[in-house]
């Protein structure tokens, strides 16, 4: 920000009428459609479709028990039922149900961010019915309502007044959290913008230069060989590797070191192909079970979702990119 402020200040010295910092494009109308995707409390931006309790619970059991719970109680994850009329006693218990003041709220979030390992894959129908089902969890809606762009809206939230924008973040008269003097004194003269890892948070994510993203190498630190050294190039990522990304496999799971699951490598030596043929096929074969059905308990407590979205095809070729050595 600092560095931006710079720019325009020397841009607008030279008497420039055209602001730029020489680098990115303008986006285009796709990819400003791909993140305009947000939903307002009065119903903007709901699409067409529709969803019942009865169809919700079917595609909540199969998408998202795994991680909230069979009723919502919770799986190391946010508790999505219960809690109603809480927040103002002295053991307030948050939830989707208790907290949210706006349904389309909830409506908004589920399709932007859910499922945790596929995000944005759920239709509108599969979203409307998936809302319907969690309101009725909390016994805010009855079994047998079907929601759409139009009842959505209507749906009122037990705390609904129970939020306010009458603080500093949100209103230029609202009052501030927090209240200080500014010092004015000995201030510094040169100001260097700077980033970088403590020393006792540097492995506290495994190796940062391993985690690549979906948006290709990058240059990384190694984090996890001791002191910092020069950032490095990421060598290219193999075809296994690449496809484990595509399919949403790294958002829980790092090549070397625990990251949410395990890594590839601590599951290839787990279940790795020693032995006989009909080993070897066994071994594939509960992996691919794992894969497609999800399940938890033999990494600890934290579940993982079952991945049915995924092909057999691509299943099969990620099972044995793992038990090759993830390389």
């Amino acid at each position: 920000m600092l560095a931006a402020a710079v720019a325009i200040a020397d841009v607008r010295a030279a008497g420039t009428q055209t602001l730029g910092y020489g680098f990115g494009k303008s986006a285009t109308a796709s990819e400003i459609a791909g993140w305009d995707i947000d939903v307002r409390p009065d119903g903007t931006g709901l699409p067409s479709g529709r969803g019942s309790v009865e169809q919700g619970q079917a595609i909540y059991d199969e998408k998202c028990a795994s991680c909230h719970g069979t009723f919502g109680e919770s799986n190391s994850y946010l508790q999505l039922a219960g809690g109603v009329g809480t927040l103002g006693s002295a053991q307030p218990v948050r939830t989707t149900g208790s907290k949210l003041n706006y349904a389309t709220t909830l409506w908004d979030y589920i399709r932007r961010a859910m499922p945790f390992a596929t995000p944005q894959t759920l239709t509108p129908d599969e979203v409307y019915a998936l809302t319907a089902y969690v309101l009725n969890l909390n016994d805010i809606v009855p079994a047998g309502t079907v929601l759409d762009r139009n009842s959505l809206p209507r749906v009122r939230m037990p705390n609904r007044e129970g939020l306010t924008t009458a603080h500093g973040l949100m209103r230029v008269d609202g009052r501030p959290d927090t209240a200080n003097a500014a010092c004015m004194h000995n201030c510094a003269s040169t100001i260097k913008p700077s980033s970088e890892i403590p020393g006792y948070a540097r492995d506290s994510h495994g190796d940062l230069a391993q985690q690549r993203r979906e948006m290709g190498a990058i240059a990384g630190l190694p984090t996890a060989e001791g002191p910092a050294k020069s950032p490095v190039s990421a060598a290219p990522a193999s075809a296994g590797l690449q496809l484990a990304r595509k399919l949403g496999c790294s958002t829980c799971h790092n090549v070397d070191g625990a990251l949410v699951g395990p890594s590839f490598r601590a599951v290839a030596a787990r279940y790795a192909p020693l032995g006989s043929a009909s080993r070897m096929a066994e071994n594939e074969g509960r992996l691919l079970v794992k894969l497609k059905n999800g399940g938890a308990g033999l990494w600890g407590t934290v579940p993982m979702p079952a991945q049915a979205q995924i092909s057999d095809a691509d299943a099969r070729k990620v099972v044995e990119w793992i038990l090759g050595g993830a390389q």
